[in-house]
């Protein structure tokens, strides 16, 4: 058994060792996005982080797309890289975020300018609108135009055609109508006006 002073040292020692693994170095890293002029919207990744100049907490190195949206500039998209650090290259990243008796800090700063909103006739914006209004389909179909109706000229009725009168110089008479057409009867019936006499 050990002696009372060696026990309590190795406690002493234990609980050392367990507050210093529990606080021990870790890597924090974070990015500040500032932009000129300032109060533009940032989205990091297609997420909305807040108005510049702002930061954030990131895990991960890498490429990232960063976008600054702002009322009358143009919108910034940028692939901005953040290489990764010395100490984070494996086996050295085991080291300092879980033995290093100290905290890392990984400061990135992202200075950004933006273009100003280049001015737009109003003309060409109504055109551009109305394009899009057609393209999409939604444009009403234009009133119809007003078609004045055609002009009529009345023509004058010509009298109807007089006979020509024969040579002679005598009075015309209108021509007999023409004479009905002969239908021949059915074989077998009896020929009408004549009463059968029952002969085949």
């Amino acid at each position: 058994m050990l002696p009372r002073t060696h026990f309590f040292g190795a406690c002493a020692f234990v609980a050392a060792a367990v507050v210093a693994v529990a606080c021990s170095g870790c890597v924090q890293r974070r990015m500040t996005i500032r932009s000129s002029p300032p109060g533009a919207l940032v989205y990091v990744d297609d997420y909305q982080i807040g108005s510049t100049p702002v930061s954030t907490d990131f895990t991960y190195y890498g490429t990232r797309k960063i976008r600054l949206v702002k009322d009358g500039y143009e919108t910034l998209t940028v692939r901005q890289p953040f290489p990764i650090p010395w100490y984070q290259v494996f086996p050295l990243d085991f080291v300092t975020e879980n033995i290093w008796p100290a905290e890392i800090r990984d400061e990135r700063v992202v200075d950004l300018a933006l273009a100003p909103l280049a001015a737009t006739p109003p003309e060409e914006v109504v055109a551009r609108a109305e394009q899009a209004r057609a393209s999409a389909g939604s444009l009403p179909a234009p009133p119809p135009k007003p078609v004045a109706p055609p002009v009529v000229v009345p023509q004058p009725i010509p009298p109807p055609p007089q006979p020509l009168p024969p040579p002679g110089g005598g009075p015309v008479f209108p021509a007999p109508p023409p004479a009905p057409a002969f239908q021949q009867p059915p074989r077998n019936a009896p020929a009408q006006g004549i009463p059968s006499l029952g002969v085949p």
